[in-house]
Parts: structure tokens; C-alpha cells; sequence
């Protein structure tokens, strides 16, 4: 009972909860963040994909708390983290990697908002129109 076992393996598990897996990100040791989209407050949750940005680590966000939560056997989940994979699984865990990067790591900028469009609204520019017709009315009467 009391021997160790050379050839104990860390078991491969999801690693689940805020503080946990920011932990994680900050360490580099994820593979991948899974978000759900549905958590309140949502401050909770607001900063990891700006973390994982700047970590390098690729996340995504999934619709549901409670499907995360079924992943790692409770109610709900607000995130979950990917930190070691099974050999057999590595091909395709790396398929989704590069689909899940190009979706949203890689698509960031291209999604953020931008405000306004350059038109202005219907009654601006009415009054810049009147703007522009009363100084060309005095550029003509200075030189006229």
C-alpha cells in the first residue's frame, strides 16, 4: 500500500472554474477555453478572451452554461479548459484548434465594433447644407 507506481499518468481531465483557469491561461498550461455565453454576471467572464489573446491561447464561446456544466458533472460551467489531450485525439483536437483560431482568435479585429458609418443623420446635414450656403453667401460678398 505504501509503494508508488512508476507509470501513474495524470489522468486527463477538464479543468473547470474562473479562478482555476485563469490561473491556467496566465501559466500557459491550456490548450484551449471554452466560454459559454449565457453566464451572469457577465463581468465574470468579460475579461478571458482578452487573456487568452495575449496569452496566445486559443478560446472560443459555446451557447449554454449547463452544456458545460454536463461536461464536467455539475449544473453549470461558466468555462472550461482544455490542459492535456489523449495521444489518439491529438489530429483532430489540433483540426479544431486551427478552426476555433481562425473563428475567433484570428477574426478579432475584423469583429470589433465600429462605430458610425461617416453619415451623419438626415437633420446635420441639413444644417451643415445651410452652414455651407451661408459662408459661401459672405465669400461672395467680400469679393463681390
Amino acid at each position: 500500500a505504501g509503494k508508488t507506481d512508476s507509470t501513474f499518468k495524470k489522468p486527463f481531465v477538464l479543468k473547470y472554474g474562473i479562478n482555476h483557469i485563469t490561473t491556467l491561461i496566465e501559466q500557459k498550461k491550456t490548450q484551449l477555453v471554452v466560454i459559454a455565453h449565457d453566464v451572469d454576471p457577465v463581468e465574470l467572464v468579460i475579461f478571458l478572451p482578452a487573456l487568452c489573446r495575449k496569452m496566445d491561447v486559443p478560446y472560443c464561446i459555446v451557447k449554454g452554461k449547463a452544456r458545460l456544466g454536463q461536461l464536467v458533472h455539475k449544473k453549470t460551467a461558466t468555462a472550461v479548459a482544455f490542459t492535456n489531450i489523449k495521444n489518439e485525439d491529438k489530429n483532430e483536437f489540433a483540426k479544431l484548434i486551427e478552426a476555433i483560431k481562425a473563428n475567433f482568435n484570428d477574426r478579432y479585429e475584423e469583429n470589433r465594433r465600429h462605430w458610425g458609418g461617416g453619415i451623419m443623420g438626415i437633420k446635420h446635414q441639413h444644417a451643415e447644407d445651410q452652414h455651407r450656403k451661408a459662408i459661401a453667401k459672405e465669400e461672395a460678398k467680400k469679393l463681390g
